[in-house]
């Protein structure tokens, strides 16, 4: 298994603990964060990019396949806002690997993985054009105009679905 933080800095020597921002986690242990591969292509895209991703999971409906995907051979979904083409389209990303020993899995529908200790990682990669770096990994992209109808949408399906950034989001139509 192949783990990667990603960011838009290129110059991380070592991930340190932080303390996470989110609510519904403890706020007295720092995590280091790290996405499976799997998961990946939620995250190549600027880092305040909004964004609906999905995905085919076990549980996931024929329905729902016939409903949200435009090919037989798709199963991971990127939607952004056409706001954003520009940024997404001029922004590099840096993919540090870690070593999957260090990480125990937090999430597994997100792919997310955490360490209580400072990581450093095996490798970093550039990735200079992200539109690039998603269809290399036959991810479908969509660039929409608003995001708040596919995000109330997707949320009732059987697949396995993330929302990212919906504060940095156009408002609702």
């Amino acid at each position: 298994m192949r783990l990667f933080h990603v960011s838009e800095e290129g110059n991380i020597d070592i991930f340190n603990p932080r303390i996470p921002e989110r609510k519904d986690l403890d706020k007295s242990v720092g995590l280091v964060w790290a996405i499976d591969e799997k998961h990946l292509p939620n995250f190549l895209t600027p880092r305040d990019c909004p964004r609906v991703t999905y995905h085919i999971g076990e549980g996931t409906s024929e329905h729902d396949k016939e409903v949200f995907f435009t090919s037989l051979d798709i199963e991971h979904v990127v939607i952004i806002e056409s706001s954003w083409f520009q940024t997404m389209k001029n922004t590099h990303l840096y993919l540090y690997e870690f070593d999957a020993k260090g990480f125990e899995l937090q999430d597994d529908i997100a792919g997310y993985y955490i360490s209580r200790e400072a990581q450093k990682p095996i490798a970093k990669y550039t990735v200079n054009d992200l539109f690039e770096a998603l269809l290399k990994r036959n991810v479908e992209l969509r660039i929409i105009k608003n995001l708040w109808d596919i995000s109330d949408k997707i949320k009732s399906t059987t697949l396995n679905w993330s929302i990212c950034r919906m504060g940095y989001a156009q408002p609702r139509l």
